[in-house]
């Protein structure tokens, strides 16, 4: 049976000072489209494809206990970059060894309402500007 021993970060670097860790991440969850349009003419449908931009989109849901969401807040007002990682904590198995998505963008913020038992939670939507994935025993590949 795999252990599933990640851990879900977000990374904020700046002035070359890296504080803490922004965690726990309840819910993470990235979008990856490549757009494409069939290109048609007068005598003829699907002749070419035009691309357009890759895109890497995310959202993810942060509990409101201790600074987390104050400091994703923060990032959100001050429009900073910052870094998601997906690491592998020990052991070899799972498909990746790190995915990192890196000068990510808060775009939206929504505040969870309080409840009577459990901790409030916030979620956060963005966009990376690019990403590298790790896989065991490979070399790494990078979306620019």
């Amino acid at each position: 049976m795999p252990d599933w021993n990640t851990r879900l970060v977000v990374q904020v670097t700046t002035d070359k000072v890296t504080p803490p860790d922004i965690t726990p991440i309840d819910q993470f969850t990235p979008s990856f489209a490549v757009g494409a349009e069939v290109l048609h003419s007068v005598e003829k449908t699907h002749i070419g494809v035009i691309f357009a931009p890759k895109s890497i989109t995310f959202s993810m849901t942060v509990r409101a206990i201790g600074g987390s969401v104050g400091r994703l807040t923060k990032l959100a007002l001050n429009g900073e970059r910052f870094d998601v990682l997906l690491q592998q904590q020990t052991g070899n198995d799972w498909s990746f060894s790190s995915i990192v998505l890196t000068d990510c963008i808060i775009t939206a913020a929504q505040p969870g309402s309080a409840t009577v038992s459990g901790a409030p939670s916030a979620t956060f939507t963005g966009f990376s500007l690019a990403s590298t994935v790790t896989p065991n025993g490979g070399a790494a590949i990078a979306v620019p």
